[in-house]
C-alpha cells in the first residue's frame, strides 16, 4: 500500500508543477508551452505557486484514477487478484506516464476479459467529457495560439464537437485551452491509446474476446499500421509500435467459447466510436 501511496503523490507533486506552468502561461495569454519543462520542474521549490496546478492535476489524476479502477472493480467483482493502481511520475509534457494496475491471476472466460478490458476506457471517459466542457467553457478566444509555442496539439473529434457547440463559429487554432481542458485532452488521447485493438492493451483485450487466436495475426496488423503513421504523421508511434512489439504482443489463450452476447457487441461498438473520436494521427509535434 505504502508503494501506492508514495507514487501518487509524487505523480501529483509532478503533475502539479507542469499544472502549475499552464495555468500562468494561460494567465498570462500565452502558448501552452513555451519553453517550459525546466520552469515546470523548478516551480517545485516554489509551493505558493504550486496552488494554481492543482486543477490541472486533480483533473487529470481523477481521469487516470477512474480508468484503473474501471479495471480493479471488475476484477475485484469477478474474484481476479489485482493490485491497486501504480501511478509513475515522470518530466513529461503532462508530468506522468500514466498509471496501470497489475492483474495477478488468470482470467477464466471470454465475457470476464472482455469487461476487465472495456471497464476502464469507459470509467475513464465518463470523467472525460465534463472536465473537457467545463475547461473549454473557461478557454480564451486568441487568434492563432494554436499555432504558436514549442508545441502545436491536435483537436480530436470529441474535443472539436465540443468546441463547436461551445464556441461556435471559432476555429480550434485561435482557443488558448484552459488547463483543466487541457488535462482533459490527456484523458483523450490515454483512452485512445489504450484502445487500439492491439497485444495486451484495453482494445487488445475486446478484441481477443472476440476474434480468439486471430488476435495475434490482427495484432501484427494494427502495429505494422503504426509505423506509417510514425514516419508521416509523428514518430512517437514508432516509439509505440516497438513498445507494444517487444513487450505486448503476446495474450494469454483463453479456451472459453461461450458467446458474448449483443449486450456486450453494442459496447464494443461504443468502445470503437470512443477510438475513433478520440484518436488522432499526430496528437502532438514540434
Amino acid at each position: 500500500m505504502w508503494l501506492h501511496l508514495l507514487l501518487f503523490l509524487l505523480t501529483l507533486l509532478s503533475t502539479t508543477a507542469v499544472g502549475a506552468r499552464l495555468a500562468f502561461n494561460f494567465e498570462q495569454n500565452r502558448p501552452t508551452y513555451v519553453d517550459d519543462l525546466w520552469l515546470a520542474i523548478t516551480s517545485i521549490a516554489q509551493p505558493d505557486t504550486l496552488l494554481a496546478g492543482l486543477p490541472f492535476s486533480l483533473t487529470l489524476l481523477t481521469i487516470l484514477l477512474a480508468h484503473e479502477m474501471g479495471h480493479y472493480l471488475t476484477c475485484r467483482y469477478y474474484g481476479i487478484e489485482a493490485s491497486l493502481p501504480y501511478f509513475l511520475p515522470a518530466p513529461t509534457l503532462i508530468g506522468t506516464f500514466g498509471a496501470f494496475i497489475r492483474i495477478r491471476s488468470v482470467i477464466p472466460t471470454r465475457r470476464q476479459l472482455f469487461d476487465v478490458g472495456i471497464a476502464g476506457p469507459l470509467a475513464g471517459f465518463l470523467f472525460v467529457i465534463p472536465a473537457l466542457a467545463i475547461g473549454l467553457a473557461y478557454s480564451k478566444i486568441i487568434p492563432s495560439v494554436g499555432a504558436q509555442g514549442d508545441f502545436v496539439f491536435s483537436t480530436p473529434g470529441v474535443m472539436r464537437m465540443l468546441q463547436m457547440w461551445i464556441m461556435p463559429g471559432v476555429s480550434a487554432a485561435d482557443i488558448l485551452v484552459h488547463p483543466v481542458a487541457r488535462a482533459a485532452w490527456a484523458g483523450v488521447f490515454a483512452t485512445a491509446l489504450n484502445l487500439m485493438p492491439i497485444g495486451q492493451l484495453d482494445g487488445g483485450h475486446i478484441l481477443y474476446s472476440f476474434v480468439g487466436d486471430h488476435h495475434k495475426l490482427l495484432t501484427r496488423i494494427f502495429v505494422g499500421a503504426l509505423l506509417p503513421l510514425g514516419f508521416f504523421y509523428s514518430w512517437s508511434w514508432i516509439f509505440w509500435a516497438a513498445l507494444i512489439f517487444f513487450f505486448g504482443m503476446k495474450h494469454p489463450r483463453l479456451y472459453d467459447r461461450a458467446p458474448l452476447g449483443r449486450g456486450r457487441a453494442q459496447l464494443a461498438i461504443l468502445a470503437l466510436v470512443i477510438f475513433v473520436a478520440s484518436f488522432s494521427p499526430a496528437p502532438v509535434r514540434p
